[in-house]
């Protein structure tokens, strides 16, 4: 709702509160100069006669300035004072935050987690780069705009380098859930502490909860300095692998911690792969137009039934691997992990041990990605298929893939390709692909080829692509 407020200048109209901060209220305006929504965080009044709290505000906005331009950063437009009450203009998100849909739909899928945790962490590597720590960093403060991309927002206590300190040692500043054992000793904040504080993030949207929640601040502030890093794998449907990547995220001495957050990223990828090739065993898909009948030889029964099933078994291999790991195809040297399947078929009464390798790419550390929907560790209630974002749509999709019902998963994807399409975000990309294999399988070559082409203009060459166009230019 709009308010009358005398508190911004008359260049940003039709001011409406949108969110109450720790040092003051955040606006959504109308800059009627450049015509466009603008976020506007104003200093409270209580605090705008404290010189301290004004060079605290003022540092805000020249540490936030200083990374203005930085990918997944909130811009800062503006910095002034109007009717002595220091302001902020910075560029407006309209996804709300990852605080808000963590409290609305809770736990989130894997790969999206990993995803969000690429951009913020390319952020708050750059923010260190340049001698920028953030130290509050919490679900809060990461905001998504309408594509569902995160950008670190609020840098209010920061700490920049070259710039004189008003938070000093001693002094314990942040969000208690959040805070690393430093932090909560009252010893200065590092780069560190922000990857501690990323990890705690990390945590929460895999499980829906924080590690060392607890009943009081206090409480939980203490648990960070000496509990035990609880096991991740035991609170959601998560593979184990990943326990040691938090044990090393979560550990109490700094330089004990991983050396950047593209790191600890790259290790969460790496132990999902991993996980997907020791725990998992690949059933044969059952064949359909993607695994016609070659011509027919005369030869014995046994033969021909073992070669369709490993086809198949490397065929459902192949997109194991592509949906686990896949980023946006920037980086050819990210690294691999080979991993080997064994089937056991019994043909004619014989039975015949298989073994095949499987190489799983890990995305590149650099890129920011958006896989399609592995696990999902809470259910989110049903809605109307109109009613749903293009990724949800994607998501449910090839969660009807998996369970092998094509015919339910086509009109999904359909439309997450309508409301997707001309994004140029990677989820369009994993939205034709899932279309064009979706469509392949049922017997349906409209528009497969056509798919694959625009799927690999958005995240460049993939093996399951080039894999699936040859299929289709041979069968179709």
């Amino acid at each position: 709702m709009a308010v009358t407020t005398n508190i911004l200048p008359p260049r940003y109209r039709e001011p409406a509160r949108i969110g109450h901060g720790g040092m003051g209220d955040i606006y959504r305006a109308t800059d009627s100069l450049l015509g466009r929504d603008v976020a506007i965080k104003v200093l409270a009044e209580r605090y705008a006669e404290d010189e301290s709290v004004r060079q605290r505000f003022t540092r805000e906005a020249l540490a936030a300035a200083r990374l203005s331009g930085e990918p997944n950063i909130v811009t800062i437009f503006d910095v002034g004072e109007h009717e002595s009450r220091p302001y902020i203009v910075m560029e407006y998100l309209a996804g709300g935050s990852l605080d808000d849909l963590l409290r609305r739909d809770g736990a989130q899928p894997p790969q999206r987690v990993f995803a969000w945790l690429e951009q913020a962490g390319r952020a708050l590597d750059a923010a260190h780069a340049r001698g920028v720590v953030h130290r509050d960093v919490k679900p809060g403060n990461l905001l998504l705009d309408r594509e569902q991309n995160v950008h670190v927002a609020d840098f209010g206590i920061a700490s920049a380098a070259g710039m004189d300190s008003l938070t000093m040692t001693g002094t314990v500043l942040g969000t208690a859930g959040y805070l690393s054992p430093e932090q909560a000793q009252g010893d200065r904040a590092t780069p560190a502490s922000d990857r501690y504080a990323l990890a705690v993030v990390a945590f929460e949207l895999l499980t829906g909860r924080r590690p060392f929640a607890a009943d009081s601040p206090t409480a939980e502030a203490a648990a960070h300095v000496n509990a035990p890093v609880p096991s991740i794998s035991a609170r959601a449907d998560l593979p184990h692998e990943i326990d040691r990547c938090f044990a090393r995220a979560l550990a109490k001495e700094p330089d004990e911690r991983f050396e950047s957050c593209a790191d600890f990223v790259a290790a969460l990828r790496a132990s999902f792969a991993d996980a997907a090739g020791q725990t998992r065993r690949l059933a044969p898909v059952a064949p359909t137009v993607a695994t016609r009948p070659l011509p027919a030889r005369r030869s014995s029964g046994a033969w021909p039934l073992l070669g369709a099933l490993l086809l198949a078994g490397a065929v459902a291999g192949a997109l194991l691997a592509y949906f686990l790991t896949r980023g946006n195809g920037s980086s050819p040297a990210a690294p691999t992990t080979i991993v080997t399947h064994v089937q056991t078929v019994t043909t004619q009464g014989q039975v015949k041990t298989v073994e095949r390798q499987v190489t799983v790419t890990t995305a590149p550390v650099t890129t920011a990605s958006a896989p399609a929907q592995t696990r999902t560790s809470t259910p989110t209630p049903p809605a109307s298929p109109s009613s749903q974002s293009g990724f949800a749509l994607n998501d449910a999709g090839y969660g009807k893939m998996r369970a092998g019902d094509y015919a339910r998963a086509l009109p999904l994807l359909e439309q997450a390709v309508r409301k997707l399409g001309g994004t140029g975000v990677l989820y369009e990309a994993y939205a034709k692909y899932n279309l064009a294999y979706t469509r392949f399988h049922l017997g349906n070559c409209s528009g497969v080829l056509d798919l694959l082409d625009q799927a690999e203009a958005i995240e460049g060459r993939k093996a399951p692509i080039d894999s699936l166009r040859a299929q289709a230019q041979s069968r179709c």
